[in-house]
C-alpha cells in the first residue's frame, strides 16, 4: 500500500457534487496520416501495452472509516483496461463547436471510485480525417507536470509505436486489501500520534513565513494577494455542468514578444488571458475597476523528482485589467509577477508542510460540502479571479497510435467559487489553450477562447 499525501488526499476529499477534481487532456491525432492506417482497436492495444509503465493506471483507492487519516492505494488485482478505454463519435459536422460539446459532456462526469481513476475516450468524426483522445485522470494521482510525463509515455517520438514487452498481469504485484477495521485503527493511531507533532510545526513555520513575508510586502512593488480579488461574472460556484474551448498560438510569435519586450514566456500568457478575459467582461458590461487577480498553480518538483501526484504551490499575480494599453498591460504584469515570485521564495524557505498535511481528509469533505451547501462563494471575497496554469511540454513531433500529434489541450478543475480556468500548454511550435467553464456560469468559452489570437495580434501591432 502506498499513503496518499495530504495534498493528494486534499484533493479526493476536496471533490463535490460540483466540483469534479479530474484533470484532462484532449489530444487531437491526424489519423489520415498514420503510415499504416489508424483504428480505435491499435489504439486500444497501444495505451494496454504502456499500462506496466504508469503504475497509477493501476491504483485504486482504500478508504479510512470516517476520514480520520488519508487513505492509500492498492493495486488492483481485478482492473479491466476495457472498463477505461471507451469510444464516442462526434455529430456532423464534425468540427469545434460539436467536439467541445462533447469533451465538456465527457468532462461533466465524475471517476467511478470503485475503480481506478482515469477513463480514455476515442472521440472519431472530426472534421479532416482526425481523430481526439481524452484523458481524465484524477487530480489525487496527477499535477501538472507528472501529467506532461504521463502523455510522453503514452505517445511516441516515431510514427511506428515502440513494442513492450512487458504484459500487464505480470507487472501488478499482489497486494492484499486490508478491512475497514484494520485502516480505521491504523489510521487512529497514526491521527493520534502524528497530529500534534505535525500540527506543532505547521504552526511554527506560518509563524516564519509571516515574519519573511514583510519584507516584501514593505517593498516597493505591489504584491497581489489572495482573497483581493474584484467580485465578477466567473466567481460564481460552478454547477456539475462543463463547456470547453481551444486556442492555439504560433511559439515562436510568443518569444518574439518576450525578447522584444524583455519580459517571461509566462509573462505574455497571462497578457493574452487578460486581454481575453477583458474583452468578454466589457461585452457583458462587467468588467471591474479594480484589476483581475490570477492564481497560478507553481510545481515545486526539483528536477530529480519523479514521485508520483502532487506537489504544488500557487502564486497570485495581477492581470493588469484595468489598463487598456496592451504593452503597458504587459509590463504591469511582469512587475507583479516578479514580487509574486518573491512573495513565493519567501514563503518557502520555510515551507515544512501544507496544512492539509494536518487537516484530517474528512474535515476537508465536510468544509467543502459545506462551502458549496451554503453558498459561500457569493458571501465571502474569491480567492482569486480566475486560475491561470502554464505547463511546460515537448518541442518535438509526436505520434499516437502512428498518427502525428496536432494539438494537446489541457484542462483544469473548476471548484472555489471560480467558473472558469484556463490552462496552456507548450507542445512542438504552439502554445495551446484550454479553457473550461461552467456553462451556467459563464456561457461561450469559445468567445474566449477566439480572443487569444486577437491579443496576440494587438500585441504585435503595438509593438
Amino acid at each position: 500500500m502506498r499513503k496518499l499525501s495530504g495534498q493528494d488526499a486534499a484533493f479526493l476529499y476536496g471533490e463535490t457534487p460540483n466540483w469534479h477534481l479530474h484533470v484532462s487532456g484532449l489530444m487531437v491525432v491526424d489519423a489520415a496520416a498514420a503510415p499504416e492506417g489508424w483504428s480505435f482497436e491499435r489504439f486500444r492495444e497501444i495505451l494496454i501495452s504502456r499500462i506496466p509503465e504508469v503504475p497509477q493506471l493501476r491504483w485504486r483507492y482504500v478508504d479510512v472509516p470516517f476520514g480520520i487519516d488519508r487513505p492509500s492505494w492498492v493495486e488492483d488485482p481485478d482492473m479491466d483496461p476495457d472498463f477505461h478505454i471507451r469510444r464516442v463519435a462526434l455529430p456532423k459536422p464534425g468540427g469545434e463547436r460539436e467536439l467541445g460539446e462533447v469533451v465538456g459532456r465527457l468532462v461533466s462526469y465524475k471517476l467511478d471510485r470503485s475503480k481506478p481513476l482515469w477513463e480514455a475516450w476515442c472521440i472519431e468524426g472530426l472534421e479532416g480525417g482526425r481523430v481526439a483522445i481524452l484523458q481524465k485522470m484524477h487530480h489525487a494521482i496527477i499535477d501538472g507536470v507528472s501529467g506532461a510525463g504521463l502523455a510522453e509515455v503514452l505517445l511516441d517520438m516515431e510514427p511506428t509505436p515502440r513494442v513492450s514487452s512487458t504484459e500487464l498481469r505480470d507487472e501488478i504485484s499482489a497486494d492484499r486489501i486490508p478491512s475497514q477495521g484494520e485502516m480505521f485503527f491504523r489510521g487512529l493511531v497514526h491521527s493520534a500520534v502524528r497530529t500534534p507533532v505535525r500540527s506543532f510545526r505547521f504552526i511554527n513555520q506560518s509563524v516564519r513565513q509571516v515574519a519573511s513575508a514583510v519584507p516584501v510586502l514593505r517593498g516597493d512593488h505591489h504584491v497581489s494577494l489572495p482573497l483581493t480579488a474584484p467580485r465578477t461574472v466567473f466567481n460564481i460556484d460552478p454547477t456539475p455542468r462543463r463547456q470547453f474551448a481551444t486556442a492555439r498560438v504560433e511559439l515562436a510569435r510568443v518569444k518574439a514578444v518576450k525578447d522584444a519586450c524583455g519580459v517571461k514566456l509566462n509573462d505574455v500568457v497571462l497578457s493574452l488571458c487578460s486581454s481575453a478575459l477583458r474583452r468578454y467582461l466589457l461585452d457583458h458590461d462587467g468588467l471591474p475597476a479594480a484589476t483581475l487577480i490570477a492564481s497560478c498553480p507553481v510545481s515545486l518538483r526539483t528536477e530529480d523528482d519523479e514521485t508520483v501526484g502532487n506537489n504544488l504551490g500557487s502564486m497570485f499575480a495581477s492581470l493588469a485589467s484595468d489598463i487598456d494599453d496592451p504593452l503597458e498591460r504587459l509590463m504591469t504584469i511582469h512587475e507583479s509577477t516578479k514580487s509574486a515570485k518573491e512573495m513565493h521564495r519567501a514563503m518557502a524557505a520555510h515551507q515544512i508542510m501544507g496544512l492539509t498535511e494536518t487537516t484530517p481528509p474528512g474535515l476537508i469533505s465536510l468544509a467543502a460540502r459545506m462551502y458549496t451547501s451554503a453558498g459561500l462563494a457569493s458571501r465571502t471575497p474569491p480567492a482569486a479571479s480566475v486560475v491561470i496554469s502554464n505547463v511546460p511540454g515537448p518541442p518535438f513531433q509526436l505520434y499516437l497510435a502512428g498518427g502525428p500529434l496536432e494539438a494537446l489541450y489541457p484542462m483544469g478543475p473548476l471548484l472555489m467559487g471560480m467558473s472558469l480556468n484556463m490552462t496552456v500548454f507548450s507542445i512542438m511550435e504552439s502554445l495551446d489553450f484550454g479553457i473550461m467553464s461552467c456553462p451556467d456560469v459563464v456561457p461561450e468559452p469559445d468567445s474566449i477562447a477566439s480572443a487569444i489570437p486577437e491579443a496576440l495580434d494587438e500585441l504585435q501591432d503595438a509593438l
